[in-house]
């Protein structure tokens, strides 16, 4: 199992980025697939997590509404489009996969994912 985030990049408040996360070594039917970021000096912070399974998805309340997760099973990846973008938001984010079948309240949890991509850096100006 492997998963690479990609599409981070520096913008300003008000403005959008698309993050992708491909993967390979399974197939995203039967996994789930968390989104994660982490601030300059700060833990890593769950932002969002999608089921294919059930095309179910939570949010972070700092995010929701503004961040929206997606896939593209042909392309074997996973979006995180966000929109509206704000300073807090600059972390590096990362994409992991567990083997599951539906969000849960374990699947906004760091610890319960066993496969981690390489972060991507978003940094957002005022």
């Amino acid at each position: 199992v492997q998963l690479q985030a990609s599409g981070g990049g520096v913008v300003c408040t008000g403005e959008s980025l698309r993050l992708s996360c491909v993967f390979s070594g399974f197939t995203l039917d039967y996994y789930v697939i968390g989104w994660f970021r982490q601030a300059p000096g700060k833990g890593r912070e769950w932002v969002g997590c999608f089921s294919n399974s059930d095309s179910s998805t939570k949010y972070a309340d700092s995010v929701e509404g503004r961040f929206t997760i997606s896939r593209d099973n042909a392309k074997k990846a996973v979006f995180l489009q966000m929109n509206n973008l704000e300073p807090e938001d600059t972390a590096v984010y990362y994409c992991a996969a567990r083997l599951g079948f539906m969000v849960t309240s374990a699947t906004l949890e760091l610890k319960w994912y066993n496969h981690w991509g390489q972060g991507t850096q978003v940094t957002v100006s005022s």
